[in-house]
């Protein structure tokens, strides 16, 4: 399904359309992170734009950060990799 530019509000499948990702990783995306939504009934709801500036205000690095010193959280698909910063 393609997003129409000018509709301000969209449903799941269009929010999923719109970052370019499947409505499974979006809804994982809606449930683990702090994402610009809605609930109205039994439908999540996004505004267009406050998604737009969501994505455009993360950085990479943000999932990378360490939750402890010097340690990965253990659900990471990646805690195994050796990562270092300057």
């Amino acid at each position: 399904m393609s997003t129409s530019p000018d509709r301000d509000i969209l449903n799941v499948d269009e929010a999923a359309a719109l970052l370019g990702v499947s409505v499974k990783t979006f809804n994982k995306v809606l449930h683990s992170e702090d994402l610009p939504a809605r609930k109205i009934g039994r439908e999540w709801k996004f505004s267009r734009s406050h998604l737009i500036e969501w994505v455009g205000a993360g950085r990479s690095m943000d999932f990378y950060r360490e939750g402890s010193e010097g340690s990965v959280p253990e659900d990471r698909r990646t805690a195994g990799w050796r990562i270092q910063r300057d």
